[in-house]
């Protein structure tokens, strides 16, 4: 590979499965992962989803860290309007405590979830626009000095926890290069402005105490199997379950069901959000990454294994390494 590869476990509960069994094949994941090589593993905070199990993303980072040695894991990421600033600093000072130099903090302003759960997560509406005064309270938390007068994180301050900052528009593309922090563009579900995103974030960075240089993390869909046949029905099966997930109220599709969705232009919005997405036999993944890779400009990819059973993305995390050179830490 032209560049590292990290992985977004998007710890999905397949159909059949539970959460304990989807939360344990995130630690194999993460296990399997530090074994071949890739850089770090990430979590997102996701809530009200019945088919996604990291909405306490860190505890799932503790209970990983726990089973693992070295890889780095993290946020990808906190919706940080859901929460206080210094909530979140306690949270992964604590972790970094813990695991010293394995944490990592992506940080997002989006809800991660519907108005409804919105309400229930107690959030303000308006939240989200102090976002950029909550991300540099946050920092001043782990780095020190503190923004609030009085108050530290403990544990937290001294840290050091990275953060960096994601996005699927302009505004947070402009707020990396602002505070100098890395960005990490969700292309993998929101595909629409990554290109002018990373224009923007290149050519408006300032160097920080954290980072000299822009660093740009790029999201991507991968499905690697032993044959293209394999893969292309894999892909059926994901975009089938995400057609349950954003159009069943709670209920789940059948296949036929599911295929009529995806075959209207409804079902549409769902191919345009797997736009990027490296499907096929671990060659043929391996070429669309490194031309990904050049067209978004990354410094590094994200990939998420998108197969529905823990089986056959444990297999696309171990084909995908096998291909793309990865020597582990």
């Amino acid at each position: 590979m032209t560049v590292p590869l990290s992985i977004l476990d998007l710890a999905t509960i397949g159909k059949g499965q539970t959460a304990a069994e989807s939360l344990a094949g995130s630690v194999a994941m993460a296990q399997l992962a530090e074994k071949r090589g890739y850089r770090r593993v990430w979590y997102a905070e996701h809530h009200n989803m019945s088919a996604i199990a990291s909405s306490a993303t860190s505890v799932l980072i503790a209970h990983v860290a726990a089973h693992t040695e070295s890889i780095r894991l993290g946020a990808g990421g906190v919706m940080l309007p859901n929460h206080s600033p210094l909530t979140i600093a306690e949270q992964f000072g604590t972790l970094e405590t813990l695991h010293p130099g394995r944490i990592d903090l992506g940080l997002g302003r989006a809800p991660g979830s519907d108005q409804n759960t919105m309400r229930a997560l107690r959030r303000d509406p308006m939240s989200a626009d102090s976002f950029p005064q909550d991300v540099l309270e946050l920092q001043g938390y782990l780095t020190g000095p503190t923004r609030i007068q009085g108050v530290e994180a403990t544990p937290g301050k001294g840290t050091n926890v990275p953060l960096y900052i994601l996005g699927s528009s302009l505004f947070g593309a402009r707020l990396a290069a602002q505070l100098g922090l890395p960005y990490a563009f969700a292309s993998h579900f929101a595909p629409q402005a990554l290109q002018d995103a990373v224009s923007i974030y290149r050519s408006e960075f300032k160097p920080s105490a954290q980072l000299d240089a822009p660093h740009v993390i790029a999201g991507v869909n991968v499905i690697a199997a032993d044959t293209a046949a394999e893969a292309q029905a894999a892909l059926r099966a994901t975009m089938r379950a995400r057609v349950s997930l954003f159009f069943g109220g709670g209920r789940e599709f059948t296949d036929d069901e599911a295929d009529m969705v995806l075959d209207s232009p409804q079902g549409q919005h769902i191919s345009q959000m797997m736009r990027y997405s490296a499907v096929g036999t671990p060659e043929a993944v391996k070429e669309y990454l490194d031309e990904f890779a050049a067209h978004a400009d990354a410094d590094e990819l994200i990939v998420a294994h998108q197969s529905n059973g823990t089986a056959e993305r444990l297999r696309s995390v171990d084909l995908l390494a096998d291909v793309a050179g990865l020597v582990p830490a």
